[in-house]
C-alpha cells in the first residue's frame, strides 16, 4: 500500500483563494500551486486508498489518473448554470462501482472544501431504471434494507442525505410504512470528517473505517441494481 503522509494545508488554502479569485487568468497564474497543491496530493491519496478500498469491497475502484479518474474535475460545467465561475471551490474524490461510468454508479465520495469536509456513500440520482430497482427492492426486501440502514456503525455515523419527492412515487401507496424511504431520489448517506483529520497520516485509516461502516448500506444498493458488491 503507498504511503500517504496526509493532505497539505495548502490545499485548503488554495480553495479559500480561489474561492475568492475564480477566474482564468487567476487559474492561470497559480497552476503550479493547483498541481503542487491539491491535484498532486489528491492523486497520491487516491493510489493510497486502492488497498484499502478493496477491503472495503473488490468492485470500487480507486483510479489515480489525472483526467476520468477518481478524482473530479476541476472545471465547472456552467452550460445550464446562471453562475458561469470557471472552477468549483472544492476537491470532489468519487470512488466508483467497476460497472460504473460517472457520478451517478454507486461510489464511496469525499468532498473537501475550506468549510466542510464529509464523506458519502451510495448512489446519487441514479436513473429512472435504477432508482425503480431500489424501490422495488426496499418494497420487496425491507427486512434487509431495514437491517443495512439501521446497523449501528452507519446510524454513528452517516445521515441520509439527497432529494425526495413529495408524494409517494406511482405503484407504492401513502400508507406503506417505508413510504419515506420510497420517495427517495437520492439514496445517499453522509458523513461529517473533522477538517484536521485530511492533515494527519491517518487519513486513509479513518475514511477506509467510515467506508467500511456505511458498506451493508452500499452493499444493499448495489445488489438492487444487479451489482457485486
Amino acid at each position: 500500500m503507498a504511503k500517504f503522509p496526509g493532505f497539505p494545508i495548502g490545499l485548503v488554502h488554495f480553495l479559500d483563494a480561489l474561492a475568492r479569485n475564480n477566474t482564468k487568468p487567476w487559474f492561470e497564474k497559480n497552476r503550479a500551486r493547483y498541481e503542487s497543491e491539491v491535484r498532486e496530493p489528491a492523486l497520491a491519496f487516491i493510489r493510497a486508498m486502492q488497498g484499502p478500498l478493496a477491503t472495503v469491497s473488490p468492485h470500487f475502484v480507486a483510479v489515480d489518473k489525472k483526467v476520468g479518474g477518481s478524482l473530479m474535475r476541476v472545471h465547472r460545467d456552467v452550460r445550464f448554470s446562471n453562475d458561469k465561475t470557471p472552477y468549483k471551490t472544492n476537491v470532489g474524490i468519487h470512488f466508483r462501482h467497476e460497472r460504473g461510468k460517472d457520478v451517478h454508479a454507486p461510489g464511496f465520495y469525499l468532498h473537501i472544501e475550506p468549510e466542510e469536509v464529509f464523506l458519502g456513500a451510495g448512489i446519487w440520482h441514479p436513473d429512472p431504471a435504477a432508482l425503480g430497482a431500489i424501490r422495488k427492492a426496499i418494497d420487496t426486501r425491507p427486512d434487509a434494507y431495514l437491517k443495512a440502514l439501521g446497523a449501528a456503525s452507519f446510524r454513528k455515523d452517516y445521515e441520509p442525505g439527497g432529494e425526495s419527492l413529495k408524494r409517494p412515487p406511482k405503484g407504492y401507496d401513502a400508507q406503506h410504512p417505508l413510504v419515506e424511504h420510497l420517495k427517495r431520489k437520492d439514496h445517499i448517506g453522509a458523513c461529517q470528517l473533522p477538517i484536521d483529520d485530511l492533515f494527519k497520516p491517518t487519513v486513509v485509516k479513518t475514511v477506509t473505517a467510515k467506508f467500511q461502516a456505511a458498506a451493508p448500506y452500499v452493499g444493499f444498493l448495489c445488489h438492487a441494481i444487479g451489482l457485486k458488491f
